[in-house]
């Protein structure tokens, strides 16, 4: 039999519809019932490639005896974090105020009226069984103790974000220096031998990097640029990475990036492909561009519907084993590769064994430059013969049946995604990539927006749904800025500045000069958040704060630069005390260093936009129209073409270079700028 969350669209809800648990989703039933029966309630919390989460599925809510117990004395609700983020914030802060470690499957006791007493992650069964008995019993005979924690829980969730952190603008200088120190606490944790930081499990963290890359190119720090290199390389060449198939997994659960957590999460590799494509302009690595146009094409291959919408995850299990799908036996190569198999075997490092007995994770242990000497190959031979044998073993995969898709769309994860193609077009060139993006983002519009433009959070058979959160506007308005930036089609930046319009409007808080998670129109929760501190995905208010320093100088919108810089100098006190969990503000406070360029081109071919990002200069906006085109953009007023070529207009605080002609010229410009930029 099923029970409620049959009627709900999450793959993760219904992946519960059929347990003996009476589960309710998240909403109005669930919690009247509660107070009209004066039961506490289960909030159990996951996502659908979440691990745990089906073991603790498989264990605990499938075992009747259990559900039972949870069915006479709870009211129980399954809540999708992926779609639900919101009521995850609010009951993992209140588990991070327990003194607990946060995670997911999330699971949270709660009073009649929503207020958290007690929780935890993953329970095996007998445990998960004696705690709801004890929780039982406690709210029989111990109801004053349990509300008084509870009290106590909530003073801290009602404490406000600049309140607890101190978040008040300190009216400092932005300097070169001041980056260089939050350079320095990062590198405290720095894994010299093989990236990333020296603890496990793992993860990509590009939100880390990119500040790496800005710290590198603004202090002319070689060596944040070598450990940039060196974690791209080694996540490029790992088990982390899905070397037949493209695209990276969550997380490496040891410190050489082999091990992975098989799930693959689109907010991972969009932001993966914008690294990537970046870091690819700074070092002009052959390795970083084929990692992008392989993942975009596992992006298009499997994460794709047909409208242009991304996809939200892929599971790690198969036929109910973790990372089946993705493992190899040497015999497998014998058969598919023949006369390559060797080869391959070697390349890909299999033994009897490398993960499992049996059972093989590809990985390369060194580059293919190196590879192909020992071997006596030239690179090119060898790049063949890897292209010939990754697509024989793609299609042998393909037969297999397959970890269970996450087909929810997700307007904030798209836009992570949508800002990853423009990257890549940009450094890159390549038609495809533009093409994906302007479906993905004309999907967004036409699929994921109401009449109002504003957004919904989720998307799925034919429906959208859910109020958007800052953090689905946030990246939202990212993408749509990029878009423009590298298509000159003014729409997707007039709809990335309505966009920014409604989250003033509906998410900013005027007195505390940052944004809430949820709009005024949301459903009211316990509390109402501000996302500060990055995750997975880079804090929204500091994304935010990044769209308004970028559309103000598109739109020549001083109010908008000024609420960036005003946001980014609270965050200095708490930034040089610890930038690795702010490292998305750290990329911001890094760019208020020296003055951002604007640069306008005027030209008859717009895909020369390409030529602006041959060379890695991030504290930059592009305009850019064709010759007599009309324009309702300031910055390109009276701007046109001289000598009959391509020309570039370069200005700095209101102030312009020299008109030119040459591509060079432009970078001579900002790289003069960022020089004279104090220290």
């Amino acid at each position: 039999m099923a029970n409620r969350l049959i009627e709900t669209s999450s793959p993760y809800l219904l992946q519960h519809a059929h347990n003996p648990v009476d589960w309710y989703p998240w909403g109005e039933e669930a919690l009247d019932k509660a107070k009209a029966e004066n039961k506490p309630i289960i909030v159990s919390i996951g996502y659908s490639a979440c691990h745990w989460c089906h073991v603790m599925e498989r264990e605990s809510f499938e075992n009747e005896d259990i559900a039972s117990i949870m069915n006479e004395h709870f009211v129980c609700i399954k809540v999708d974090r992926e779609e639900r983020p919101d009521v995850d914030q609010v009951y993992m802060e209140a588990v991070h105020a327990m003194g607990l470690q946060g995670g997911w499957p999330l699971n949270v006791f709660l009073l009649p009226d929503q207020r958290p007493f007690y929780g935890g992650t993953y329970f095996p069964p007998k445990g998960w069984a004696q705690l709801c008995i004890q929780i039982h019993r406690a709210f029989s005979q111990q109801y004053d103790q349990l509300a008084k924690s509870a009290d106590g829980f909530m003073n801290t969730l009602a404490r406000s974000e600049v309140e607890k952190y101190g978040l008040i603008g300190q009216g400092q200088a932005f300097t070169k220096t001041a980056v260089h120190q939050m350079y320095q606490k990062f590198a405290e944790n720095f894994d010299r031998q093989k990236g990333g930081n020296n603890r496990a499990p793992k993860f990509p963290m590009p939100v880390v990097y990119q500040f790496l890359l800005k710290e590198a190119h603004v202090n002319q720090n070689t060596e944040a640029l070598t450990h940039v290199e060196r974690t791209l390389d080694h996540m490029a060449r790992g088990g982390i990475y899905d070397q037949v198939g493209g695209g990276f997994t969550r997380y490496s659960t040891d410190m050489d990036w082999f091990v992975p957590h098989f799930e693959k999460m689109l907010y991972d590799n969009g932001q993966l492909v914008s690294l990537y494509s970046q870091a690819y302009q700074a070092t002009k690595k052959e390795l970083y561009k084929e990692v992008v146009f392989q993942t975009i094409d596992w992006l298009e291959r499997e994460m794709t519907s047909e409208e242009g919408g991304f996809y939200a995850a892929l599971d790690a299990d198969s036929e109910g084993e973790e990372g089946k799908f993705y493992l190899w036996t040497i015999e497998e190569f014998y058969d598919l590769l023949q006369m390559d198999a060797e080869l391959m075997i070697d390349y890909y490092n299999l033994t009897a064994g490398n993960w499992e007995p049996g059972k093989n994770i590809p990985f390369r242990a060194t580059s293919d430059e190196d590879f192909a000497k020992t071997h006596g190959l030239d690179i090119d031979e060898l790049k063949d013969i890897v292209r010939i044998a990754n697509r024989k073993l793609l299609n042998a995969r393909n037969e297999r049946v397959k970890p269970v898709l996450d087909d929810k769309i997700l307007s904030g994860w798209n836009g992570l995604m949508l800002s990853g193609l423009c990257d890549a077009y940009a450094t890159f060139g390549e038609e495809k990539f533009l093409l994906l993006a302007l479906k993905n983002a004309q999907f967004i519009e036409q699929k994921m927006m109401d009449d109002g433009k504003r957004l919904f959070r989720n998307y799925k058979n034919g429906k959208a749904g859910i109020n958007g959160y800052l953090e689905d506007y946030a990246a939202v308005i990212e993408g749509m800025a990029k878009l423009y930036q590298v298509s000159f089609d003014e729409h997707w930046l007039m709809l990335a500045n309505t966009l920014t319009s409604i989250t003033l409007s509906e998410f900013y808080d005027e007195k505390e000069g940052l944004f809430f998670y949820t709009s005024n129109r949301a459903e009211e929760l316990i509390a109402r958040k501000k996302e500060i501190f990055d995750n997975v995905i880079p804090s929204s208010n500091a994304l935010m704060a990044t769209n308004l320093k970028t559309l103000g100088h598109l739109l020549s919108h001083e109010e908008y630069t000024e609420a960036a810089r005003d946001m980014v100098d609270r965050m200095n006190r708490v930034l040089m005390l610890a930038p690795q969990d702010l490292a998305q503000w750290a990329t911001l406070y890094a760019l208020h260093t020296y003055p951002t360029a604007e640069v306008v081109m005027v030209t008859n071919n717009l895909a020369q936009v390409q030529a602006l990002h041959q060379q890695y200069e991030p504290n930059k906006v592009i305009a850019g129209k064709k010759p007599q085109a009309t324009s309702g953009l300031a910055l390109l007023k009276g701007r046109e073409m001289i000598n009959s070529a391509t020309t570039y207009f370069v200005c700095y605080n209101k102030t312009c270079q020299l008109p030119v002609n040459n591509v060079e010229d432009v970078f001579a410009q900002m790289q003069q700028a960022s020089k004279n930029a104090s220290q």
